[in-house]
């Protein structure tokens, strides 16, 4: 049997996604210039876009367009959750940039989160986590100035949070617990991000304890819903 019109016209738009025409987040010509391009109708062209997205080729929102779409990256929440570790489990090369280190008095939320008392200082760490050179998430970190007065130093020192706080005596440290909310983002974090205004976020909030369950870290993530699905994993910590 004769492939169908719209199947054709599917076929072409496939292949130029894998003549990396486009490339994972771009935006794909509109059904107009489609319809103009292959000379049939829109009905045509919308089953081939519909055939393409059922096949998580590309991602269709009304009004908005097309996009190629991101494959996705997974990321394990677990006791021992690491950026670094969870990108490296997929052969994806991880890097994480620091945008800012910064010692301020600290939010209501930060203090309940970190046992501290009202009006306390936190050290505030922020960061572009990047999996495969793409950004894929927005990282808060908060530590208690007052319990780690060089952390910001031992930071500097190989930018890596683990390692600090090893050189500031905590060893090891775990996830207690973990809430995700989601939110569409705004447009620092969309630019930061390289994320479409109408693509949402999914948000972290993580509170990482020491051995002996003191908090240790308040962290809230923001990584990007269009190339980052959450893995997590149901481990409960043994009860003490």
């Amino acid at each position: 049997a004769m492939a169908k019109l719209w199947e054709m016209v599917a076929k072409e738009i496939e292949q130029s996604i894998h003549r990396r025409e486009f490339t994972p987040g771009d935006k794909l010509p509109t059904e107009a210039e489609y319809s103009r391009r292959f000379m049939v109708n829109r009905n045509t062209l919308r089953r081939a876009l519909a055939h393409l997205q059922e096949r998580g080729l590309i991602e269709s929102t009304q009004g908005r367009g097309s996009y190629v779409r991101r494959p996705a990256i997974r990321y394990t929440i677990g006791r021992r959750t690491r950026f670094t570790d969870a990108m490296q489990s997929q052969a994806l090369e991880a890097k994480t940039k620091t945008l800012d280190l910064t010692i301020k008095p600290a939010s209501r939320e930060i203090c309940d989160a970190l046992k501290m008392r009202n009006g306390a200082k936190t050290i505030e760490l922020r960061r572009v986590g990047y999996a495969g050179g793409e950004p894929v998430s927005l990282s808060v970190h908060n530590f208690s100035y007052d319990r780690f007065p060089f952390f910001a130093k031992m930071y500097r020192d190989n930018m890596s949070v683990t390692e600090a706080l090893r050189n500031c005596g905590v060893l090891d440290f775990t996830r207690q617990r973990t809430v995700v909310q989601s939110r569409l983002p705004d447009a620092a974090e969309a630019a930061e991000l390289n994320l479409p205004r109408h693509v949402p976020l999914i948000i972290t909030k993580a509170w990482n304890v020491d051995s002996v369950g003191d908090a240790i870290e308040y962290g809230t993530a923001y990584f990007a819903s269009d190339r980052v699905e959450l893995d997590i994993e149901n481990n409960r910590a043994p009860e003490h």
